[in-house]
């Protein structure tokens, strides 16, 4: 790390948490004119997974920020009006159209390298067969193209799946939509608006531009946050910080250097607390040592651990009311309930919003009930279960 400036702000704990809430949409009255594109591009990223519980995370986003927004009209807000791509941010991220440029020192150093996981038999022939298909059919999807595998193993992708995810890596094609949960791909000219499709911003530029988006859209954050946002290395945050326009903070507790967003220190943060379950890809709670160091919250994703050795469960869901996170629940549907397999509180006053939170996630997704199967006590089962009823759930 290069020397670093003194601090000229000292922050409590407390008021790093405020910040840090407010900065990702939980404190203060929503910006419901902006909708869930304001979401998408206050955030500057929001991540995609396959697992779909409640819904699917990129669903649980703007829900957790904005209360019950129709599904059908966030999946619109996303996709419509060459309004968002998907690319490599923190993970495959839906991104706004307007960071297109930003990732030009990505597509850049994809090309550099030359291949993905997987080598192209035939690159110049296989990637010049989608571009034709794209060019002559308008966008679609990796089975459209021809099939996404080869007959094999579920990861052996076949020649063309292999091509079209190159060419999305280079920027050659973008991912304009999923349908059906499948990528579906177009050619940039058609996807990106002419105002933005460049690639002239410099590698330094672009983790500049990218590092003070990060830092907005986090408050405030050491050098490891505010890096993996989207997921640049140490030395390139290092390189750029300077000039990021972000001012160096000291954070009471916090053992290592950090620095926020002006317009965060600007106004102190005030307004009603949102109370709501959040995905565990929620970019608030998606950094887990961050998560520990703001909430005194230790949270791990376990779908992909055995089910004995699962201690919260499969897709455990994070409580947070009053601005901490206050407890887990673990989901699951059936019919028109929606069951909590698992939850645990941390403390017996955390029972009323889980009962709250629980409710309003069972009403967005048409179920008329909610059950408590298992708590981390019978006492807590018996809370919440109490709450639910007070509340007619």
């Amino acid at each position: 790390m290069t020397s670093l400036p003194p601090p000229t702000v000292s922050l409590s704990a407390d008021e790093a948490r405020r910040i840090a809430l407010r900065a990702q949409g939980f404190l203060g009255a929503p910006d419901r004119r902006g909708g869930v594109r304001g979401v998408l591009r206050h955030l500057g990223a929001v991540q995609l997974d396959t697992i779909s519980v409640l819904a699917r995370s990129h669903e649980l986003i703007p829900y957790a920020r904005l209360g019950a927004v129709g599904r059908d009209a966030v999946e619109k807000a996303y996709w419509t009006d060459r309004h968002a791509f998907e690319y490599w941010s923190h993970a495959a991220c839906i991104l706004p159209i307007e960071e297109w440029p930003h990732f030009a020192f990505r597509r850049r150093a994809n090309r550099a390298r030359g291949h993905r996981w997987h080598i192209l038999e035939d690159k110049q022939h296989s990637t010049r067969a989608v571009l034709d298909r794209l060019k002559a059919d308008g966008p679609l999807t990796s089975t459209e193209l021809g099939g996404a595998k080869n007959g094999g193993e579920w990861f052996e992708w076949s020649e063309t799946k292999i091509a079209v995810e190159w060419l999305l890596d280079t920027g050659e094609v973008v991912c304009s939509e999923r349908r059906g949960w499948k990528r579906v791909y177009d050619l940039p000219e058609r996807a990106v608006p002419d105002a933005l499709l460049h690639d002239d911003l410099d590698d330094r530029e672009c983790l500049r531009r990218l590092v003070a988006l990060a830092g907005r859209s986090l408050g405030v954050g050491t050098r490891a946050d505010i890096a993996d946002y989207h997921r640049l290395k140490g030395e390139q945050f290092d390189a750029v910080v300077a000039d990021s326009g972000l001012v160096p903070v000291e954070v009471e507790g916090w053992s290592k250097p950090a620095w926020a967003d002006p317009s965060a220190l600007a106004t102190a943060p005030r307004g009603r607390h949102r109370t709501t379950l959040l995905s565990p890809f929620d970019s608030l709670v998606w950094d887990r040592p961050r998560t520990e160091r703001i909430f005194g919250f230790t949270h791990r994703l376990e779908a992909y651990v055995p089910k004995p050795k699962r201690i919260h469960g499969y897709f455990a869901m994070p409580l947070l009311a009053g601005g901490r996170l206050q407890g887990r629940v673990d989901p699951a549907r059936e019919g028109r309930t929606l069951v909590a397999r698992q939850l645990s509180l941390t403390s017996p006053a955390a029972a009323a919003p889980m009962a709250r939170a629980l409710r309003e996630a069972a009403e967005w997704v048409g179920c008329d009930a909610v059950r408590v199967d298992r708590a981390q006590s019978a006492a807590e089962a018996s809370a919440v279960t109490a709450e639910l009823a007070a509340l007619g759930a």
